[in-house]
């Protein structure tokens, strides 16, 4: 496998616009740690499922966590899974119908899901939380033996896999430039609003400044 990039595979080459893949292990990095939110498929009992569900990474593993009681995630140790991650960036509105796209950043992962051990979940599951906000684990009570024993923590390695990226302006037929149609890009964004204090809160709480200062990205 050529330094830094991932393993290409008959499941991760791209056939439909090759262009857009990219096996560069940086690229497929930031767009893994844009976002927590993944989705992540199985085959159980001849049948596919998908959940949604959260993930952070770890130099060249990544983490997925869930309910000790679901049956699904029970099911998938040891099997292969592929983990899927996308950013939706706007909607591409191209002269003709055909053309309209829109841009994203996407991952997709295959390998083997490898259930994390009792004895190494705990700081797995503080690092999680700092990766979410940082700052928060410190100002949470400690979890609590029942807490810990209802999650469960997977992982697989970043090694077989794509990113796909479709970004700039539509493309059209070259006799349609010259229609008096407008074309372009309307951007999506993720956006942070101003923190909701939860009803219950006692009163006089202030929100704490690793809230108040969080940035995306």
């Amino acid at each position: 496998m050529p330094e830094g990039k991932l393993k290409t595979t008959p499941r991760t080459k791209m056939v439909r616009n090759p262009a857009r893949a990219d096996y560069d292990r940086t690229a497929v990095n930031e767009i893994i740690d844009a976002t927590p939110l993944c989705h992540v498929s199985y085959i159980i009992d001849g049948r596919p499922y998908v959940t949604p569900t959260l993930q952070w990474r770890e130099g060249g593993m990544i983490y997925w966590h869930g309910s000790s009681a679901s049956r699904f995630l029970r099911q998938i140790v040891g099997k292969d899974v592929c983990l899927a991650i996308t950013h939706f960036d706007g909607f591409v509105l191209a002269r003709s119908a055909f053309h309209h796209s829109i841009n994203y950043r996407s991952v997709m992962l295959f390998g083997k899901a490898t259930q994390i051990e009792d004895s190494k979940k705990n700081d797995l599951l503080q690092r999680f939380v700092e990766n979410l906000i940082p700052g928060r684990w410190e100002t949470l009570r400690p979890m609590n033996d029942q807490e810990a024993k209802a999650t469960t923590v997977f992982s697989m390695p970043i090694d077989e896999g794509s990113a796909k990226v479709r970004s700039g302006p539509p493309v059209d037929d070259d006799a349609d430039y010259s229609l008096p149609i407008w074309a372009g890009v309307l951007p999506v964004s993720q956006a942070l609003h101003d923190p909701v204090p939860d009803p219950k809160n006692l009163k006089g709480l202030e929100v704490p400044a690793h809230i108040r200062d969080f940035r995306l990205g």
